[in-house]
């Protein structure tokens, strides 16, 4: 698969302050890419430096099959950036927004205003694309700035923490959209505090922390590698529960639910053991579940604190 970013060695200081310290990276053309830390671990720093807006101290990137040092036009011209604030022009209406992007963009008059009409019906903008942008709800106006990347049709775009700020509703109106990018073959390299967010939408996901990646991979491999798998087992009444937790001593019993946690890997192996094994002394719990440790506990586990914003 074609590599839309690859970085190895990246590196970034600010006076004595080390901001990315060796970062190696690697996204594939058409999938989304997710970059998590707290406050302060470089991720804004990251997105400018493979964006060409600062220079790196060391290392070596290519973006869209370009160098970001000798070729940084070439990669200008490839992507498209959302920030974290929406930089949407506040006295112009929504239209007025996308036909300055048109002319930025030197797209042809006789395209202009075909892009500008499709590009508010994507986003569902038409209804208010002659009201100001100072109008707008939060939602509105980061479907506005996304659709004015959209405007060079981009192939790679960088979200900077797209989200932050947003009622649930327009957050997952926003997923829909990048889902949809992916879809048409964009590559999206997202930053968030919502790992819910990454979970939802990432491809892969690494985790950086005081300028380090400290882990690399799919969601599912990042929860694979943090214990904490377990089977939740309730039963209908105590006699049971204290039967169960007898010939399963390495349980933990909550006496008011009536459940026992089991340590388990969530294989379909071990839970064939641990239903058998009830089953050979006549025990039947009223309901199991399996529970397996989500992005949160492996960012708590990784950098040994939570994100600032709660993922819900």
């Amino acid at each position: 698969m074609t590599e839309a970013i690859t970085a190895s060695g990246l590196r970034k200081s600010y006076q004595d302050k080390v901001v990315l310290d060796g970062i190696d990276l690697s996204v594939p053309a058409g999938t989304i890419f997710s970059l998590l830390g707290p406050n302060g671990a470089g991720k804004t720093t990251t997105v400018n430096v493979l964006t060409t807006l600062i220079k790196a101290d060391g290392g070596t990137v290519r973006v869209a099959g370009h160098d970001i040092a000798t070729e940084a036009k070439a990669v200008r011209s490839a992507i498209g950036v959302t920030g974290q604030f929406a930089a949407v022009d506040e006295l112009l209406t929504g239209q007025e927004n996308l036909q300055l992007m048109v002319d930025l963009n030197r797209v042809p008059a006789k395209d202009g205003k075909r892009v500008v009409a499709e590009l508010l019906d994507r986003f569902d903008l038409a209804g208010a694309a002659q009201k100001p942008a100072s109008t707008y709800s939060g939602g509105m106006r980061r479907k506005l700035d996304l659709a004015m990347t959209l405007v060079g049709n981009p192939r790679v775009i960088f979200l900077d923490e797209p989200t932050t700020g947003l009622d649930p509703r327009s957050r997952r109106t926003m997923w829909d959209i990048i889902r949809d990018l992916v879809a048409d073959g964009v590559t999206i390299f997202l930053t968030t505090q919502y790992l819910e967010e990454a979970d939802q939408l990432a491809d892969r996901v690494a985790v950086l922390d005081k300028g380090r990646l400290v882990a690399q991979g799919t969601p599912d491999e990042l929860k694979r590698q943090i214990p904490g798998t377990h089977v939740r087992l309730r039963f209908a009444t105590a006699t049971e529960l204290d039967s169960a937790a007898r010939i399963l001593p390495d349980a933990t019993r909550d006496d008011d639910a009536l459940t026992l946690r089991v340590p388990s890997d969530g294989g379909t192996k071990s839970l064939r053991a641990l239903l058998d094994r009830l089953d050979e002394h006549s025990l039947s719990a009223e309901t199991f579940t399996v529970h397996t440790p989500d992005l949160d506990d492996v960012f708590l586990a990784l950098t040994g604190h939570t994100t600032e914003v709660v993922a819900k």
